[in-house]
Parts: structure tokens; sequence; C-alpha cells
């Protein structure tokens, strides 16, 4: 493949950076819902919690790891043989 230009390039790193933070930031919210289900005995608030990770794992979760694995693959494919220093190693 051939190198991406500048510009693609700029927006496939902030598509993959912005797609891995949100990962990030909805796993931080799944293990906050799940200490917040481990700290209490309330089981409405339970079942409030649980139903709220199931929804964002499968609406949020999902797409956004399939979203920063797409655009991580792109890149990797994109930018093959692009630095000098490393064509050689590899």
């Amino acid at each position: 493949m051939k190198n991406m230009e500048p510009r693609l390039r700029k927006f496939a790193l902030t598509a993959h950076v912005t797609s891995s933070v949100g990962w990030l930031g909805a796993v931080a919210v799944s293990l906050a819902l799940a200490v917040a289900c481990l700290s209490t005995r309330d089981p409405e608030l339970v079942r409030a919690a649980y139903l709220t990770m199931k929804l964002i794992g499968w609406v949020v979760l999902v797409p956004l790891s399939l979203a920063s694995l797409l655009t991580g693959l792109v890149q990797s494919q994109a930018q093959r043989g692009a630095c000098s220093a490393t064509t050689g190693f590899w």
C-alpha cells in the first residue's frame, strides 16, 4: 500500500486516538459501576447498574473497540515501509 497523504494520516491518527480514549473511558465507567455494585446491598441499584453495564458494553464498548482495531490496522497497513530505519530490520 502507498503511504497516506499527511492530511489523511492525521485524520486516521485522530480517529484512532479518539476511539481508543473513548474505549478506555467506557471501560472506566463500567469499572466504576462494578465497584458500586460490590459496595451496595440495594438490589434495585445492583440491577440498574448491571443493566447499564450491559447497555454500555453493546452500544459503546464493542463499537469503539472495533473502531480502534480497524483504525489501527489501517494505519499500520498504510504506513508499512514508511520509516526507512525499520524497513531493513523487519
